[in-house]
């Protein structure tokens, strides 16, 4: 079958031609429209409620508000986790879907569960769904600064809520414009609780007067001299003034009683969550680009950054826009890192043509086929929808090598046939021309093209993997899938066509190529004496492979090698219960000291949390984005390791526990697996106090286990409280209900927005409560005012028990399980193994009670998972290959032969991890994958010239009715192997040095592509020495009695 094409692609050549241009047209049009990122998109489907439920301690939110929702979403189908994050005032609860659950889908379905229970909740707590965006959406972050000092963080918060928030939103691709820091303005009504006395004024009734004051109302129409107007009345709030003339009533003389005769009204900012603070400097407001699931980030943050320029006109002179965040930045230092790498492995390839053939026109043969099948993978993705990231352009930088061999060995057979007319007197002429071209290419086509879909297929256990190693290394498997796959198609339909067009004229003949005689002076003395000793040779192979799996104990494991993404990000964790005011002079304080780094570009710190439903973060949280100058612009000898080390020297402030990460992975890993650090410990019960003791057990007992950089538990009741204990016996004596009570203590104390004024297009909230020096201390507290319904006035103490008492600060719950998690960092040690030594200490210095749990989570909980699915990865990879070989040489004595000697490919490949310093990744077993089919591929070329020359023989021996001899058989074999070094040769070199730019280049993505690229590089110099020296050697064992049988077959016949 494959022959047939071959035949009639070169039959009809002209139109294979035309082919080759509209996919050379339609692969670059793909190239020039696929979206581009840095990374693939490793978040899971998820779907954020959120419930704001103002005034609320963490426990009454989870009580109130988080426990009925995560319970009730527990049973969405397809929810794998449901995370719940109850903070002050908020509550936050992430639900994560399977793989393969569309992310809208998913959205409708917890809307539809979410209807059912929000009747259950509490009147003032709203819940709503968050942005249709992943963790990977936190694009482009930018600060707004006053130069000129002139305006005030409340104003440049209202720049940023009311004319950049609504113009970004408008750019495609954005789905979120999130503000951070800054104050919000608000207007405050303090009110006098002894004039309330004195003039008997309820708190209620101020409420509802600032409702009433503050409406616009529309009356119909009149028709007056044949036109129509329109009615309206006004009357929304515009100033204090507004406010103060607001009526409560008549007192008793009669006289108008109005809200500014019982409270003092001022502006002031609304009570924040969120802190956000450039270089050192002072405080700034920052806005924070969420991007859209699934959209182009490229395109998205260039429309960005285009936008922010058309309105730079319309922003008051002197507030600038200070990019702090840029993803564009690592999207194109990754991708032209990556095309760098292309071309360097193109030249690499031509320059190994042209040496090894010695004739510049076959090596373009080679050359063009190349770009070719790399346009078809482009095609391919552009209509799959995969981003050109450092996976998918990984896929076909590492796939290069291996494409070219099928055009290389197919040049080579070519160079041979020329060769033989050459020394038959006859010349390749405008009439054999395609003839010749057909033969060579028939030969040797059938066995390439399975060759070549070994390595397709040999690929396509690497789909297999889910969950965040699958979205990571999918894009590679596809690409490299596609690359193959084309180059497979186009050695059976384009090279044949194009040697027939471009071989031609005199071509060297391979004993006049220095190169070849090297390698044949070098090859031909070994093969004979190992053809000599064939089972001491397979003896000493056997042995060697046995010795060179050593370094496989020695070798460390990771899930995924870090990604150097350019930028750092620093994440301390203070301790709980800081007040923002303290946590604004820490956030200052360690933002100046890493500014001070002669590397640092910006230094855009963010305490607390965004405005956005996508960042759960409570106040003991710093995130620091520090945005690093270019690489050439670093010291000497300066590395970003280095650096951290500096920075981690530098920041050393009691009470934070620092940690030096990547922004976006670790964006993914908090809403993956909520954990920040490498490693990190979920411990589940139903008592904050004991999951407490239990945190703060692990927290001074690791420290002892090695490599442990540093180890945090959280306070999870570590917050402070005060309580107000209402005695139901003391208030029913006056007449007072449970909300009777509340309503003062909330009102009163916590303040609530009543109303919101309407000021064009802007809005914003009126707040009643008490003035500060009424409610700043719990002995204040117990003198408040309350007022009994028979019109009696009483102090708050005569019905509460007012103390200060621990709490929690926030609590977490997963599944509806109430967690309490530890962070670990570690040093000097890989993930896998850390965490087998701890979790061995911890077994036996942790005593455990009754209903509660520990989880290993972070990095460590995917890297099992990837440990599970490669266990049974690889071996279908084998069974695939296996197949495919047996449907190639129809017995399974050639199959045996390459599957045997399959281990010894593997050697090279581990003993070069271990120089390099490499750990076990699922980076490393794609690289492993990758080789098993191109070891295979070169085994196959060899076995293809063994049975040609054994072919060969036997019909020189039937024409001469002559048995063969030992010798004779000896020397076919001898003939077969070394007169067919140079396409072996060939195929190595390519894939070798192809890679090496891979496997030593630095640059963004390089520290994943690496690890890929390491087991191959070594892998196929073991390989090399494997098939040239070990599969002749046991081909001429396997197939001895082969020959046996022939010889006798012979003598009978000529008996």
């Amino acid at each position: 079958m494959i022959e047939s094409v071959i035949r009639w692609s070169i039959k009809n050549r002209i139109f294979v031609v035309l082919l080759t241009l509209m996919i050379i047209g339609a692969g670059l049009y793909s190239i020039k429209s696929t979206p581009v990122d840095a990374i693939p998109d490793l978040s899971d489907v998820q779907v954020i409620i959120k419930t704001s439920y103002p005034g609320q301690a963490p426990q009454v939110v989870q009580d109130q508000v988080t426990f009925p929702l995560t319970s009730a979403m527990l049973s969405v189908p397809g929810a794998q986790t449901v995370r719940g994050y109850s903070f002050f005032g908020d509550s936050y609860v992430y639900v994560i879907f399977d793989d393969d659950t569309d992310v809208y889908w998913a959205r409708s379905r917890v809307l539809e569960y979410l209807s059912q229970v929000a009747t259950s909740l509490p009147a003032s707590a709203k819940p709503q769904l968050g942005p249709d965006a992943t963790g990977v959406g936190w694009v482009y972050i930018y600060a707004l600064t006053d130069t000129t000092n002139t305006y005030d963080l409340g104003e440049l918060r209202s720049i940023q809520d009311w004319f950049l928030k609504y113009e970004l939103q408008t750019v495609p691709g954005v789905s979120e414009v999130a503000a951070v820091g800054g104050m919000v303005k608000q207007y405050q009504v303090q009110v006098d609780p002894e004039k309330l006395r004195a003039y008997q004024v309820p708190l209620a009734h101020v409420q509802t007067a600032l409702q009433r004051g503050n409406k616009e109302a529309g009356a119909s129409v009149i028709e007056m001299a044949e036109a129509e107007y329109m009615v309206t009345a006004t009357g929304y709030i515009q100033s204090i003034d507004d406010i103060e003339k607001i009526p409560l009533g008549l007192n008793d003389q009669g006289t108008p009683l109005r809200i500014g005769d019982v409270a003092y009204v001022n502006l002031g900012p609304q009570m924040r969550r969120g802190v956000a603070e450039l270089n050192g400097e002072g405080e700034v407001v920052g806005g924070i680009i969420v991007m859209r699931a699934g959209e182009n980030a490229q395109q998205t943050i260039n429309g960005v950054k285009e936008k922010l320029a058309s309105l730079k006109a319309s922003i008051p002179e002197g507030v600038e826009i200070v990019p702090v965040y840029d993803r564009s930045k690592l999207i194109e230092r990754a991708v032209d890192n990556l095309w760098d790498k292309l071309l360097e492995e193109l030249v690499v390839v031509a320059l190994v043509c042209a040496i090894f053939l010695f004739h510049l026109r076959s090596s373009l043969v080679a050359i063009v086929t190349l770009p070719l099948g790399i346009l078809v993978a482009f095609i391919i993705m552009y209509m799959q929808g995969i981003n050109a990231n450092i996976m998918s352009l990984g896929g076909i930088a590492i796939a290069i090598g291996a494409m070219t061999d099928g055009a290389i060995v197919m040049i080579e057979n070519m160079h041979k046939h020329m060769e033989n007319l050459h020394q038959n007197g006859d010349t390749l002429n405008r009439e054999n021309r395609w003839e010749v071209v057909s033969r060579a290419a028939s030969e040797v086509g059938p066995a390439l093209f399975f060759s070549l879909l070994i390595i397709t297929v040999s690929f396509l256990p690497v789909f297999i993997l889910e969950a965040q190693e699958g979205r990571m290394f999918a894009p590679l498997a596809f690409t490299k899938t596609y690359a193959m796959a084309a180059a497979a198609g186009l050695a059976i339909t384009l090279v044949p066509v194009l040697m027939g067009y471009f071989i031609r004229g005199k071509v060297i003949s391979q004993k006049k190529n220095p190169l070849n005689r090297l390698l044949i002076a070098l090859y031909m003395p070994v093969l004979r004496r190992v053809m000599q000793f064939p089972k001491l040779t397979i003896a000493l192979a056997f042995i060697i492979t046995v010795v060179g799996f050593w370094p496989v104990s020695k070798i460390g494991s990771e899930f995924i090698p870090p990604l150097d993404e350019g930028d750092l990000m620093y994440m301390p964790t203070t301790y709980p219960g800081i007040s923002i005011g303290k946590a604004r002079q820490l956030l200052q304080q360690t933002d100046k000291l890493i500014a001070t780094v002669p590397e640092v570009e910006s230094v855009f710190g963010k305490v607390g949390r965004a405005e956005t439903a996508t960042d759960p973060a409570p106040l003991t949280m710093i995130e620091t984005f520090i945005q690093l100058k270019p690489r050439d612009e670093w010291r000497e000898g300066i590395t970003t390791e280095s650096l951290k080390a500096e920075f981690d020297s530098l920041v050393k402030l009691p009470g934070l526990t620092n940690a030096w990460v990547m922004p976006i992975k670790t964006r993914i890993d908090m809403l993956a697996t909520g954990i920040k650090t490498p490693v990190g410990i979920k411990i589940a019960g139903p008592d904050l106090n004991v999951i407490q003791e239990i945190g703060q057990h692990i927290e001074n007992t690791l420290p002892e286990v090695e490599g442990t950089a540093s180890v945090y538990s959280e306070r999870v009741a570590g917050g402070r409280y005060i309580k107000v204990d209402i005695s139901r016996e003391k208030a029913s004596r006056y007449g007072l209900n449970i909300d009777d009570v509340q309503q003062v203590v909330s009102t009163a104390i916590g303040g609530i927005n009543v109303t919101q004024t309407v000021e064009g297009q802007e809005r914003y909230p009126v707040n009643v409560r008490y003035p500060q020096d009424y409610r700043d201390s719990p002995e204040q507290l117990s003198r408040l005012p309350v007022v009994t319904p028979s019109g009696q006035h009483i102090a708050l103490g005569d019905v509460a028990d007012i103390r200060v008492e621990d709490g929690p600060p926030g609590i977490k719950s997963e599944n509806a399980r109430i967690n309490g998690w530890t962070f670990i960092d570690i040093k000097g040690v890989d993930v896998g193994t850390y965490v087998v030594n701890a979790k061995a200490y911890l077994s036996k210095t942790l005593d455990l009670p009754v209903g509660y749990s520990i989880t290993w989570a972070g990095q460590y909980e995917y890297m099992e998972r990837a440990k599970e699915k490669l266990s049974y990865v690889l071996p279908l990879t084998f069974a695939i290959i296996v197949i495919l070989l047996y449907l190639n040489f129809k017995a399974f004595s050639e199959v045996a032969i390459i599957i045997v000697t399959l281990p010894m490919a593997m050697i090279g490949g581990l003993w070069l991890m271990y120089f390099e310093g490499f750990n076990f990744s699922v980076a490393v077993g794609v690289g492993f994958i990758a080789l098993a089919g191109v070891a295979v591929e070169i085994g196959v070329i060899m076995l293809v010239y063994l049975n040609q020359a054994i072919n060969e023989l036997k019909g020189n021996a039937s024409a001469n009715n002559a048995p063969i001899s030992a010798d004779a058989y000896r020397n076919a074999l001898v003939h077969g192997a070394g007169s067919r070094v140079r396409p072996v040769m060939m195929t190595v070199a390519t894939i070798i040095l192809g890679l090496l730019p891979i496997l030593y280049g630095t640059g963004t993505g390089s520290e994943i592509m690496s690890r890929i690229a390491a087991p191959m590089v070594g892998g196929m110099t073991s390989a090399v020495l494997l098939t040239l020296i070990v599969v002749p050697a046991l081909y001429s064992i396997v197939k001895k009695s082969d020959i046996s049988a022939f010889n006798r077959e012979l003598s009978n016949h000529g008996e």
